[in-house]
């Protein structure tokens, strides 16, 4: 979903979905409320013991009434001190629970969608939201929100200790709290939609580097640094903009509040004072109240900073909760079925891609492969031969038609026990960050040494003995670390380890040496009566001693058979071969 697909942000009450993961800490919570109400107390008791200082002690003259209030002074301050380290322990771990539990279920959601979702939204972006969002909501929990309970149970009860003090001069209070109430809604609006614009420049930010520095080799090959650090700068430009003018208007409010309650406080000084000189109230309930109201100013300006914050938070909420409402598009079936054999029938297959719906990249596809052959699709560039491998695995659903695996619909397996019988092998080599034992294990964790080091006999890829930490050998992300034949031949022990009923090869030897290309043939060859295997090939030495040779044109069957018999019958494969320079093509 893009920005401009989103909803305009919402009240506050966009945080209203994080409270689910709030809630479990109740015990957590009840006993940050108690600090926070227990300092909340002690704060605004300070109030009475100033008011008895000024009154009983420094006016009665009296040095024994002033050390016992000093005294009591102290105690009150550490009693503070410790309900204010209660308050900042267990809000805090709040606040960094519920990040990591909204990081957690965030990462959960998402690893289950459908590839098409991915197709739509950045991972890049995704990446920034799980991160920067969860961040921002770990410090409005963990901090922001505290301070504003705190704040406004200071205001409360300030207010409430300013009328018990001097009502008089508390009317003056309950004038000025609407002109305080004015520049929060006007300045808050508008820093609440800043707020949601600044966080998506953020994160456009993150992805344009990400992207870059993920394909550093790319950049440096065609000398693009100056561009994309042009293009770079531009982005964080934007970012900076978008946050100078959300706080440009966070400054104002601030600015609003303060001029507004420090007029309220010198006016009631004014009319204090008056008071005091007449006779009409003591000193030390002009100190008291002073004191109210500062603590009362104080609150309001402190909401009015921390508002900034919630606008913020709600706005990242927003933000992940789209990527938890998120459906995928791959309906998993009630009660799955469950198979262990190698067949796969399409069956009047027809399939568009959600991103390009004018394209029909397969029309009307019928072939069979049964259990334990060995069946090659050869084709141009685009003509659908990798979609093929991604509808078996049910990366994808069909337009049209039906794909048949064992005696079933793929629809009416659950994904792990379709996905489990099946190994595959991608165009592009994939492989994680961390060691070669990882990867390799990566879809057999119970593997041990033997099969292991078989496996990457299997696949020609004993090269990692020469290595001097064999399999603990870090292959860098993405395996850049390594060279494309290499990051190849591990794919394919990643997958021969996983003892697969279905192996998937889609350009398997792409980017191997002729002498490595010879031995992965092999490997192939003697996987056929022991599982199915379908490849996609380019190079048609790779697939000559298929069982089966699909061509396809235009996403359609041009023609199926042997080596030989499409050197006869199809003129498309024909010219491959020729080209190719493939023995009899002529």
């Amino acid at each position: 979903m893009t920005s401009e697909d989103r909803a305009s942000p919402k009240q506050l009450s966009s945080l209203k979905p994080a409270w689910k993961f709030v809630s479990p800490y109740k015990a957590q919570i009840l006993a940050a409320s108690a600090a926070l109400i227990f300092t909340a107390t002690v704060t605004l008791s300070i109030g009475q013991g100033l008011r008895f200082i000024v009154d009983e002690g420094l006016s009665a003259g009296s040095p024994e009434v002033l050390r016992q209030s000093i005294g009591i002074f102290a105690t009150i301050v550490f009693f503070l001190a410790l309900g204010t380290y209660l308050r900042f322990y267990f809000v805090s771990w709040v606040g960094e629970r519920v990040s990591a539990d909204i990081r957690n279920a965030v990462y959960a959601h998402l690893i289950h969608l459908h590839p098409a979702f991915f197709e739509r939204n950045l991972p890049t972006e995704i990446q920034t939201r799980i991160t920067t969002d969860t961040t921002l909501i770990q410090s409005v929990i963990g901090s922001s929100a505290s301070i504003a309970l705190r704040n406004l149970l200071m205001f409360l009860g300030g207010t409430i200790l300013l009328f018990l003090t001097n009502p008089k001069l508390s009317m003056v209070v309950v004038l000025i709290a609407p002109l305080v109430v004015l520049p929060i809604m006007v300045f808050g609006r508008r820093v609440r939609r800043l707020s949601r614009t600044s966080q998506d420049r953020v994160a456009d930010v993150g992805t344009y580097a990400a992207e870059s520095l993920r394909h550093i080799k790319i950049v440096a090959s065609f000398n693009h640094e100056e561009v994309d650090l042009a293009y770079f700068r531009k982005r964080v430009a934007d970012a900076f903009g978008i946050a100078v003018q959300r706080i440009r208007q966070r400054a104002w409010l601030t600015v609003a509040v303060m001029i507004v309650v420090m007029s309220a406080i010198a006016t009631m000084l004014w009319l204090g004072g008056q008071d005091v000189l007449a006779g009409r109230t003591s000193p030390g309930e002009l100190a008291a109240f002073i004191f109210y109201a500062f603590i009362v100013a104080g609150s309001v300006g402190a909401i009015s900073e921390v508002f900034g914050d919630l606008q913020r938070a709600a706005g990242a909420t927003e933000r992940l909760m789209e990527l938890l409402s998120a459906r995928s598009a791959l309906k998993e079936p009630t009660t799955g079925k469950s198979f262990r054999t190698g067949s796969i029938c399409f069956q009047n297959v027809s399939f568009t891609y959600s991103t390009r719906p004018d394209v029909d990249v397969l029309n009307g596809l019928n072939f069979e492969v049964k259990d334990g052959e060995l069946v090659a699709i050869v084709g141009a560039s685009g003509v659908g031969k990798s979609t093929i491998l991604e509808l078996i695995q049910r990366l994808y659903d069909v337009t049209k038609g039906s794909v048949m695996v064992g005696p079933h619909d793929v629809r009416e397996y659950h994904l792990n026990t379709l996905r489990q019988n099946i190994a595959y092998v991608p165009q592009e080599s994939i492989l994680f960050s961390g060691t070669i034992r990882d990867n390799l294990r990566y879809g057999a964790e119970e593997a041990n040494e033997q099969q292991i080091w078989q496996a990457l006999k299997s696949a020609n890829a004993t090269f990692v003995e020469a290595w001097p930490d064999e399999l603990e050998t870090i292959v860098g992300e993405g395996g850049q670390g390594l060279s494309g034949g290499e990051r190849q031949r591990i794919s394919i022990a990643r997958a021969l380890l996983a003892d697969p009923c279905i192996l998937l090869l889609d350009e398997a030897t792409s980017a191997l040496d002729a002498e490595s290309e010879d031995s992965i043939r092999e490997t192939v060859g003697n996987q056929k009566g022991k599982r199915t295997v379908l490849v996609v090939a380019h190079r048609l030495s790779t697939v000559i001693q298929a069982d089966r040779i699909v061509v396809i044109e235009d996403g359609t069957i041009e023609s199926i058979g042997s080596h030989e018999v499409l050197l006869q019958n199809s003129a498309l494969y024909r010219r491959f071969a020729k080209a190719q320079l493939i023995e009899g093509a002529a």
